[in-house]
């Protein structure tokens, strides 16, 4: 049973806990879920934020959409050293999604325009519903992108297809999303959020060492040289399978008290 958590967040988030999972809803739907600073810096809050006991993140959008972005009604004139914290403190809420306490599952529907799909790539998981639509129009709006899109988006799907989203306009369906990185998994309507959910109960059940290693070193081993990625795998793999929960798991297996891998 969700219940409330007790993270004080403007009234654009609503924060719920399901025992190990916390959930976080992007509650402006008459904006179509549209991204402005106190929602940024309420996102931040909650990711700084959370209780001991949880093991995942479940990240949604109430109404039709997921996020349309930046919403552009608050777009104020800025000089350029404005407009470089205003894009810092995009940066600082995503990098706590992205490098933060526990792993998050992002469920899409709808938009996941601009800024949202700067959000939504923040996530280490995303699950997407054939509703769901990808687009960087930017382009046509005189801006560019500023969550780190041009850091993860990259890395998703590569430069050139960025590239064509931001000067073409062009928008990818979910379907398409998953062929191309951007979907992790697809979900029929109104099948995304309990997808997520049985997601995010099956990271919350790992060790949470392995959680930690996955999150903060990996991405990071796949930017270093293949010298320097192999030492600090080591290190980490040495550090994760000394951990007292690995242990015990490593004997569950091998003593048959835990389920073999097999293809679902």
């Amino acid at each position: 049973m969700a219940e409330r958590l007790a993270i004080r967040l403007p009234d654009s988030l609503i924060a719920e806990r399901d025992g190990a999972i916390a959930v976080l809803r992007l509650n402006r739907p008459q904006k179509r879920n549209a991204l402005d600073d106190e929602t940024i810096i309420g996102i931040e809050h909650f990711f700084t934020s959370l209780p001991d006991g949880i093991g995942a993140v479940v990240m949604a959008g109430e109404g039709e959409h997921f996020s349309a972005g930046l919403d552009l009604s608050e777009l104020e004139e800025r000089d350029v050293a404005q407009g470089i914290a205003h894009s810092g403190l995009w940066h600082r809420a995503f990098e706590k999604i992205q490098f933060g306490k526990v792993p998050v599952v992002a469920v899409l529907h709808g938009a996941v325009v601009g800024g949202g799909l700067e959000l939504a790539a923040a996530a280490h998981v995303r699950v997407a519903e054939r509703s769901a639509y990808y687009a960087l129009p930017e382009g046509s709006r005189g801006i560019y992108v500023g969550g780190g899109g041009s850091v993860r988006l990259p890395r998703l799907i590569g430069v050139a297809r960025m590239m064509d989203m931001m000067l073409t306009g062009r928008t990818y369906s979910a379907e398409e999303g998953e062929r191309i990185g951007l979907t992790t998994y697809l979900a029929d309507p109104g099948k995304g959020f309990a997808k997520g959910r049985e997601l995010a109960q099956r990271i919350a059940d790992n060790a949470p060492l392995t959680n930690f290693a996955v999150m903060q070193a990996l991405p990071r081993i796949a930017e270093m040289d293949p010298q320097g990625g192999y030492a600090v795998e080591a290190i980490m793999s040495a550090i994760a399978q000394a951990d007292p929960d690995a242990k015990t798991r490593l004997k569950d297996f091998l003593e048959k008290r835990a389920p073999k891998v097999t293809r679902s």
